[in-house]
């Protein structure tokens, strides 16, 4: 793991303790993000005197970061153990998802046109995975 881009992620995250980033707080500004984050890690190693203003020059807002402090431990549930369906595969190691049935239909009604489309359960997927499909293709 790189540990510049973990410290810029960390130093650019909300924290709701003081309401803002702790580089805004510092710095009493926001820190715009680099253009390629390869540029902040090289702007970084150039020397160790470097200051967060200068690691923070680009020009695009600031995206979302997931923070490490989010994740959760994991809790064991026989539930989410899954228990997956053969399928017969091709010789290439494919094989083709062919429709099973027709659940739902409906028509999509566009300014001068009506499209019918058709709600598709595919072979090797549960209901809850049915796509809408164009009733033509099926």
């Amino acid at each position: 793991m790189n540990l510049e881009l973990v410290e810029f992620a960390y130093n650019n995250s909300y924290h709701n303790r003081i309401g803002m980033a702790s580089f805004e707080a510092l710095y009493g500004r926001r820190c715009r993000t680099p253009l390629f984050w390869t540029k902040l890690v090289s702007v970084k190693s150039k020397s160790s005197d470097d200051s967060a203003d200068e690691r923070c020059s680009g020009d695009d807002p600031i995206h979302d970061v997931f923070h490490v402090s989010l994740m959760r431990q994991y809790m064991a549930d026989e539930l989410h153990i899954l228990h997956p369906t053969e399928v017969q595969l091709d010789q290439d190691l494919s094989y083709v998802e062919r429709p099973l049935r027709i659940l739902d239909r409906k028509d999509k009604v566009l300014q001068n046109k009506r499209i019918p489309l058709v709600m598709v359960q595919w072979q090797h997927r549960e209901t809850e995975e049915a796509t809408w499909e164009l009733e033509s293709r099926c």
